[in-house]
């Protein structure tokens, strides 16, 4: 099956099913972060700067809880760099032939759903393309800070009387990656998911989910690249 050609429109229409994930997730993020104590425009600063969906999350709950600055700004610092590698991850998969003059754009919008999606585009035989990868990430980014724009303004008791719609809203960011995840999955890649995820729990039970949070990360990444060593 030929694929349309890679262009920015494309890339715009590719970034569709991350926008519907993004929205409701952004603007329970805006509700969230005003909740918290930030004002509309703080919180709209969060998703426009930082741009990290399960990390701006995180940030909250390590504000809220009062953890201690230094593993607060480690934990959030570790979680983050995983997106160090999506680059050159993403331009190996593409072959030698990738262009990255644009890069300085389009790589600032590399979350986790948009590299899965780059990622299964390349998969599917789509040919890498600037002007694609900048349409995909525009329709993502612009998402993310307008429904955390809409949730800053509708206040931060805005779900309060409908508990059920608030838990799903949580849980719809992970939801979203899993599938992106499971799209690309392959058998060399459980064993570190699967440590990542038992030193996750265990360590949350033992001592606290901040822990937790990064004693798997740190686990599951050991994991994957003693793996590759020996491959």
């Amino acid at each position: 099956m030929t694929q349309p050609p890679a262009t920015f429109r494309s890339g715009l229409i590719s970034a569709l099913p991350i926008a519907m994930g993004y929205l409701p997730i952004a603007f329970s993020f805006g509700i969230a972060a005003t909740r918290a104590g930030l004002t509309e425009a703080e919180a709209v600063m969060l998703s426009v700067v930082i741009f990290a969906g399960a990390a701006q999350f995180l940030a909250l709950a390590l504000i809220t809880s009062g953890a201690p600055l230094i593993l607060s700004a480690f934990t959030l610092v570790a979680m983050n760099l995983r997106h160090l590698l999506y680059g050159p991850a993403l331009l190996k998969a593409a072959g030698q032939a990738a262009s990255t003059r644009r890069a300085w754009a389009w790589a600032f919008a590399l979350t986790d759903e948009v590299f899965g999606a780059s990622l299964g585009a390349i998969a599917r035989g789509r040919r890498f393309s600037e002007p694609f990868m900048l349409g995909l990430g525009f329709g993502a980014y612009g998402s993310w800070v307008l429904g955390t724009a809409l949730g800053a303004l509708a206040g931060g008791g805005a779900l309060q009387d409908w508990p059920a719609l608030d838990a799903g809203l949580g849980f719809m960011l992970p939801a979203l990656f899993l599938s992106l995840l499971l799209s690309i999955l392959t058998r060399a890649q459980l064993p570190p998911i699967a440590v990542a995820a038992a030193v996750c729990v265990a360590a949350s039970l033992w001592w606290s989910s901040t822990a937790g949070i990064l004693l798997g990360m740190l686990a599951g990444a050991l994991t994957g690249l003693v793996g590759r060593v020996r491959a």
